[in-house]
């Protein structure tokens, strides 16, 4: 793999990194809501929780997307076969 490809590369997966620990956060903060705070906020408990549960999804949606491009555009590339 070339240089140009393997900075492209560590982009690409730096982006999905990100991705994926915003999409954990999403998923854990609302029940971290659910239980922490039940009396407290109770008034945008729900509210909030269905926010971010569809956030969580809609970048999942997005997330597995772009990782199935990156899975193919990584295939794509030549291997260096070293000798």
């Amino acid at each position: 793999m070339e240089q140009n490809a393997k900075d492209q590369f560590r982009m690409k997966f730096y982006r999905l990194a990100v991705q994926l620990n915003i999409i954990i956060l999403l998923v854990v903060v609302p029940i971290l809501f659910l239980f922490i705070f039940p009396q407290r906020f109770a008034g945008i408990r729900y509210p909030l929780i269905a926010v971010m549960l569809i956030a969580a999804l809609i970048l999942a949606i997005n997330f597995r997307t772009a990782y199935l491009e990156t899975r193919a555009w990584l295939h794509e590339q030549p291997d260096e076969k070293e000798a």
